[in-house]
């Protein structure tokens, strides 16, 4: 294997009560089979899941909370399929970054990670900003291309062309790609400091 990994999902809990929202319930919806799939590859490779997720505003909430908060919302039906195992970690982002103003600078590397694997919504705003930091902070990048929506679809595939091009990220979609083919492959980007 070519450095630890470890998969963030970004923003999946979520309400999806605000315009737009309705299509993009239904792109994640679309997303709920090879999400699982690709979380029981991560446990079979003992790869860590991170769920890195907007908090809503509700600063005084732990995760379950958060959790069942999203579950009232217009995704309830997704949540059950979607939310965090036992075995995941929970970061509570402030803004569309991961990386900005969270624990995910200092628990990566304490996970010894060098790879990421990017899944989430949306891919022209928080995947994307999350990818440009980790990026910048020489991870090297999986963004499945069936693994990540935004409200309006030409704005995915310009965020993935922003992602493939210009952070050397990996796009290619489940269908193509398996993590422990990812994994065993040559990383794009030379595993460095990560901080």
């Amino acid at each position: 294997m070519n450095g630890k990994a470890a998969i963030l999902v970004i923003d999946l809990l979520n309400t999806f009560d605000f315009t737009g929202g309705e299509k993009l319930k239904e792109a994640v919806a679309a997303m709920i089979d090879p999400i699982s799939s690709l979380r029981q590859q991560a446990k079979d490779a003992d790869v860590p899941v991170i769920f890195v997720n907007d908090n809503y505003g509700r600063w005084h909430d732990e995760p379950s909370e958060l959790v069942a908060f999203v579950s009232e919302g217009a995704g309830g039906e997704l949540i059950e399929q979607l939310k965090p195992g036992g075995d995941d970690y929970f970061v509570i982002k402030p803004e569309s970054s991961g990386f900005y103003a969270t624990t995910l600078p200092a628990l990566l590397p304490r996970l010894g990670v060098s790879r990421l694997v990017l899944i989430g919504v949306a891919a022209d705003i928080c995947v994307l900003f999350t990818a440009a930091d980790a990026h910048m902070r020489e991870y090297d990048l999986w963004v499945p291309r069936d693994l990540v929506a935004s409200q309006h679809d030409e704005r995915a595939s310009w965020a993935l062309e922003m992602m493939e091009n210009g952070m050397s990220a990996d796009t290619r979609p489940t269908s193509e790609l398996t993590l422990a083919d990812w994994l065993a492959s040559e990383p794009k980007v030379r595993p460095g400091r990560a901080a």
